[in-house]
């Protein structure tokens, strides 16, 4: 069964989806050095407002806008739920934790069961009114595909025609910067994608929620489609609690299984969002990883030069652009990429170029890789044609044919 992305909702340091594809566009980045809390000195950050944004808010914001992009209305009761984040409420978590320890005493925590890592996902089923499947993953930066992928499968079982997928993530706080920080893996000046100059991630805000319709039920409403999602490919390195494989086994598995899905060769690919980092370990790693799995040129970029790293909704937002890329036929710019260490065919200014088919790659804490590919969905024409019988009417418009008698 195809399933086809009829809405998106995203919102990150770069503003709503129209307004962080035409920034992307423009080469332009939405990170900026602040300095948020007394203990924790100045860094650069993709912060959507003048302070550390809401996970509950975010989701909200990303669910309505993605309704609205498809033209539905709530309540839709048959709507499967998908929303996962990595970090989920940890600044609600942090907040408890300090007040506990400053004031060393035992705390009634109001309302903490809206504080657990479900909390999204039951969020979105409220908002919407679904009496449906609801899940709520959580994969580290992997988290986003993840999510998408079991959207999907969740129409290709038919539990049911349409589904809201994708990851939210509101990581500013203290533990994560501070965590981050002691990892070594923070830049202190910007984010530069597979540059010489690389010094390390910048964390960032936002996510992107995808609606996700049987092509059947698209069709029916005469629904918007950006592209249909093909395949994807979920796998684990299982090796160290947060470095990569240095052998790419793993992740070499997860783009073959993605392909295999999707019936296609590492050649009928078009364009890499790649998860471009900006750390030393992940970029060599994926560099080579791309350098051999695609060695006729494929076009790669990453958006977190612009956007930040918003780990476990990267995916989604990755997903998100690579829709836009398949829509509007355009490449988005590597944003902060200036000197390429790496042999890759890097898009570092936007361009236009013919992309049938996209694919992103996440690669997440505890060496979870996760990789998925969408196609563009193909010109919509209307012809009728008398069959050679003489007696049926044919039906084609570029997605279905229907014969009908006479």
């Amino acid at each position: 069964m195809d399933v086809v992305v009829t809405g998106i909702g995203l919102i990150s340091c770069l503003g709503s989806l129209t307004e962080s594809w035409q920034q992307l566009q423009a080469w332009q980045s939405g990170i900026r050095l602040q300095q948020l809390f007394e203990d924790i000195p100045l860094y650069p950050l993709g912060l959507i407002g003048e302070i550390p944004a809401k996970l509950t808010d975010l989701t909200q914001l990303a669910v309505s806008a993605a309704l609205e992009d498809a033209r539905l209305t709530p309540p839709l009761p048959d709507c499967g739920v998908v929303i996962g984040s990595s970090r989920a409420s940890q600044v609600a978590w942090e907040q408890f934790a300090k007040q506990m320890y400053v004031g060393r005493e035992c705390l009634y925590l109001e309302n903490w069961l809206e504080t657990l890592p479900n909390q999204s996902a039951i969020a979105t089923a409220r908002q919407i009114g679904s009496t449906a499947s609801v899940l709520a993953p959580m994969a580290a930066c992997a988290t986003g595909i993840w999510a998408i992928a079991q959207g999907v499968e969740l129409i290709r079982q038919q539990k049911c025609d349409r589904v809201i997928a994708g990851a939210i993530e509101a990581p500013i706080t203290p533990l994560t910067l501070a965590g981050f920080k002691q990892m070594g893996a923070l830049a202190t000046t910007g984010c530069y994608p597979f540059d010489k100059r690389r010094e390390g991630l910048v964390l960032g805000e936002g996510g992107a929620v995808l609606v996700l319709e049987s092509a059947k039920l698209a069709l029916q409403r005469n629904a918007k489609i950006y592209g249909k999602i093909l395949g994807f490919g979920l796998t684990c390195d299982a090796t160290h609690l947060s470095a990569p494989a240095i052998d790419n086994l793993s992740a070499s598995l997860a783009i073959k299984q993605c392909l295999e899905r999707s019936n296609l060769t590492t050649s009928d690919i078009d364009y890499i969002h790649a998860h471009g980092t900006s750390t030393q370990l992940n970029d060599a790693r994926e560099a080579a990883l791309i350098e051999y799995l695609f060695p006729h040129g494929v076009a790669v970029s990453s958006t977190k030069g612009a956007t930040g790293h918003t780990l476990g909704a990267s995916g989604a937002i990755a997903t998100a652009f690579s829709l836009m890329a398949l829509k509007h036929q355009q490449l988005p710019p590597c944003v902060g990429l200036r000197e390429p260490e790496f042999k890759l065919n890097l898009v570092t200014s936007p361009r236009q170029a013919e992309i049938r088919r996209a694919m992103c790659l996440c690669f997440g804490f505890g060496g979870q890789n996760a990789v998925m590919v969408m196609e563009k969905e193909p010109t919509r024409t209307r012809r009728l044609a008398i069959s050679e019988a003489g007696g049926a009417l044919r039906y084609d418009d570029g997605l279905r044919n229907e014969t009908h008698p006479i």
